[in-house]
């Protein structure tokens, strides 16, 4: 007979208050429940290109026969790459098995009991996350016409915090600071606070007043920048991303870091983009900027509230609940992404796909609302 464990008494309090995100069903299973016999994903943000022909190609040539060896513990390659790229040293690079262990690590390294970390209430929810299940407060300062307030997140500061978050272009809104809206930003932190900045989407950005981030780490060692090959480079399915910053900053991060983590398949795919001619990235911008055209005049037609910013979504807002629309998207087999989890009642988000998957979005969507 199995002894009885208090599984309350073993657990922190902020563990046990901290509600589990639930993923979503393997699309097999998700066709099933649905009575779907296709689904189009315009839910994760997904590059519907697939990765550059190069990383392909990795892809394919990939031996079996090393799965049975352990990968570079430190992404070697990929870090000599980047500061080369770059022009910085390979010890201000570290990698970890997609972004959100990244995340893990900066507030592992500078945060501990009584902390707390500054981000916008409607941004992507994994800083807020992991810092609770840390048992680490997370400052949510609402947005300001739907980007980061800058000036209320430095109002929020107070002497327990350690990082501020700032997703650039947001997740899910598309609004982000230009380059002199983030150098005034690190002026006023003055090296007080660690700032990290999420750019996952930056890749989809083409306007000039965007800014080099990796330039400014050289002037701003507090300054720690999120990347990712999950979105424009389309290796979500092979979990890498990256963060860079002073050597300071990385030493004392790395320390925090799980080795192994990140798989040799990935890291080869990896380097496979960063050795791209760019041409991949270049048609999956026209393949966005076209489908939002489309898209975006049809919702205007319609009469329908959106938010078309950067990146490879656009927004809506329904007059319906955002979860009804889901369902009934979903027995068109159609997958979107509700936002009431990202404190958007009632609005749903798009990804960008090919035009077989945006007329059927389109076809769904007014369906669902006549």
């Amino acid at each position: 007979m199995s002894r009885p464990v208090s599984f309350q008494h073993l657990a922190p309090e902020y563990v046990q208050r901290f509600e589990a995100y639930v993923p979503s069903k393997p699309d097999d299973e998700l066709k099933k429940l649905f009575g779907c016999s296709h689904l189009f994903r315009l839910n994760n943000n997904e590059n519907p290109l697939g990765p550059c022909p190069s990383a392909v190609q990795v892809i394919r040539d990939f031996v079996p026969s090393q799965a049975s060896v352990y990968p570079s513990g430190d992404c070697w390659h990929l870090r000599q790459k980047l500061a080369e790229q770059h022009g910085m040293e390979p010890d201000q690079f570290l990698f970890g098995n997609g972004a959100n262990e990244v995340i893990a690590f900066v507030i592992k390294a500078f945060c501990q009991k009584g902390d707390n970390i500054i981000t916008a209430d409607k941004t992507f929810a994994v800083y807020e996350w992991v810092a609770e299940f840390s048992g680490i407060e997370a400052r949510r300062v609402p947005l300001k016409d739907y980007g980061f307030d800058d000036d209320e997140m430095i109002r929020s500061i107070n002497d327990r915090t350690k990082i501020l978050f700032v997703c650039n272009p947001n997740n899910p809104t598309g609004t982000y600071w230009d380059a002199g809206t983030l150098r005034g930003f690190l002026n006023r932190v003055n090296g007080r606070q660690i700032v990290v900045v999420d750019e996952a989407y930056c890749e989809y950005v083409e306007n000039p007043d965007f800014p080099d981030s990796m330039a400014m780490i050289a002037e701003y060692p507090n300054l720690v920048v999120f990347r990712t090959f999950s979105k424009m480079h389309a290796l979500a399915g092979l979990r890498i991303g990256y963060l860079a910053g002073s050597r300071e900053a990385v030493d004392i991060i790395r320390r925090t870091c799980v080795v192994y983590s990140v798989n040799t398949l990935a890291q080869a795919a990896a380097f496979a983009v960063l050795n791209d001619n760019g041409e991949h990235v270049q048609h999956t911008r026209n393949l966005v900027r076209r489908q939002k055209q489309v898209l975006t005049e049809y919702l205007a037609g319609q009469g329908l509230p959106f938010l078309s910013g950067e990146g490879n979504f656009v927004m809506i807002r329904l007059p319906m609940s955002d979860s009804l629309a889901y369902r009934r998207l979903m027995m068109q087999g159609v997958m979107i992404r509700t936002m009431t989890g990202f404190r958007f009642p009632n609005w749903i988000r798009v990804t960008m796909a090919l035009s077989d998957a945006m007329d059927a979005f389109m076809t769904g969507l007014e369906s669902i609302l006549t």
